[in-house]
């Protein structure tokens, strides 16, 4: 019998219902530009789609147009709920959402963890919304895909490097960084500091992203590092804030979104 790791923030950070979630992620995507290349690597927030729905779609609108070639997608995300060290995978075979079921592929996974210590632990999954929000956006985008779902917790990002490259592959897998910005800062500040990180980030610089400028900097700077080493061009695709769309300018969250190409387009 199958196992299922069902949605936990469904209601919460996105609709529940099926169809409503289905609209609301068209209604963001039809305000995106589509036509941009097809990166390698993605970094998109993870908040709630009421905060940072519309800049997660820019990162992901451009993805229509390998709904028939991208078919494993590599999703990294901070630990929030569960405190543990190193890379977690879930045991379960499927990850849900309203929108249908995702296999994970535990294939790939099997051929890697037993030496770069990717740890199997459904606790560090059970509450984490950081992978999970990003899920309906690529049911909708795909056609067909398998999941390696990574929440990385207390680790370096050396060896986030070291598990990237091993997943790197071909044009047929696609890396996603879920990370928000800047955190409960005012308006100016949180502004400062997003652009500070976005530098960082165009910059290839792992060492230029701090503490207080993302919660997911260590998968962050784990994927620099590689795109570093790998020549990669990195474009931005979008920077706001919560004060931007639906919060206060008085204790603000920071959204960015990032494609990494490994190759210039014409």
């Amino acid at each position: 019998m199958p196992t299922i790791r069902n949605p936990v923030v469904a209601g919460m950070f996105y609709p529940a219902d099926s169809k409503e979630l289905e609209n609301t992620i068209h209604d963001f995507l039809a305000n995106a530009k589509a036509d941009q290349p097809i990166p390698k690597a993605i970094i998109a927030p993870h908040a709630g789609y009421v905060y940072s729905g519309q800049t997660a779609a820019k990162a992901y609108a451009c993805l229509a147009q390998a709904a028939n070639s991208i078919q494993r997608i590599i999703l990294l995300g901070p630990a929030h709920r569960y405190p543990f060290r190193g890379i977690a995978v879930p045991q379960a075979d499927y990850f849900a959402t309203p929108l249908g079921q995702i296999k994970i592929d535990h294939e790939i996974i099997a051929k890697i963890s037993p030496q770069f210590q990717i740890t199997v632990s459904d606790a560090a999954h059970a509450q984490e919304h950081s992978l999970e929000v990003q899920l309906p956006f690529l049911q909708i985008l795909l056609k067909n895909f398998s999941l390696v779902p990574l929440v990385v917790g207390i680790s370096d990002a050396d060896q986030v490097a070291k598990v990237l490259e091993q997943f790197w592959n071909g044009k047929e897998t696609l890396i996603i960084v879920s990370s928000d910005l800047s955190h409960y800062h005012d308006y100016a500040t949180a502004q400062k500091m997003d652009k500070q990180a976005a530098q960082a980030i165009l910059d290839l610089n792992p060492n230029a992203i701090k503490e207080e400028h993302a919660c997911g900097r260590i998968p962050i700077k784990g994927l620099l590092h590689v795109a570093a080493e790998k020549k990669l061009k990195v474009s931005l695709i979008d920077l706001c804030n919560s004060g931007d769309t639906a919060g206060s300018k008085n204790h603000v969250v920071g959204y960015g979104a990032f494609h990494f190409y490994e190759e210039i387009k014409q």
